[in-house]
């Protein structure tokens, strides 16, 4: 998964249309375009941006892993996990350990 499939996950996630990105840092539409489209990458201070935007690391929007985690999806998991509320956190706990239980019969 590439840069620009991350952006495109995002922007889904948080219901935010290309053009409200690129106004919101300023950055033109086309430019917001081609990174979705994967025709171009943002430069660092970019990338920073767009980071505290969604409030994700810069490892995440490159699709780089760490130790802590080993794909993808762990990082989504967390990424998701961390912008809910305590009570929301509880429950997805909770919904987690029902599906793992679900799963193993």
């Amino acid at each position: 998964m590439g840069f620009g499939d991350v952006l495109r996950e995002l922007l889904e996630s948080k219901n935010i249309t290309q053009k409200q990105l690129a106004e919101d840092l300023n950055i033109g539409v086309t430019t917001i375009g081609n990174y979705v489209r994967g025709l171009r990458e943002p430069d660092f201070a970019t990338l920073k941006a767009l980071a505290r935007y969604f409030n994700v690391s810069a490892d995440y929007l490159l699709n780089l892993h760490t130790d802590k985690t080993e794909t993808h999806a762990e990082d989504e998991i967390l990424h998701i996990y961390r912008s809910l509320t305590p009570e929301q956190q509880r429950i997805y706990i909770e919904q987690g350990k029902a599906f793992r239980k679900g799963k193993s019969r």
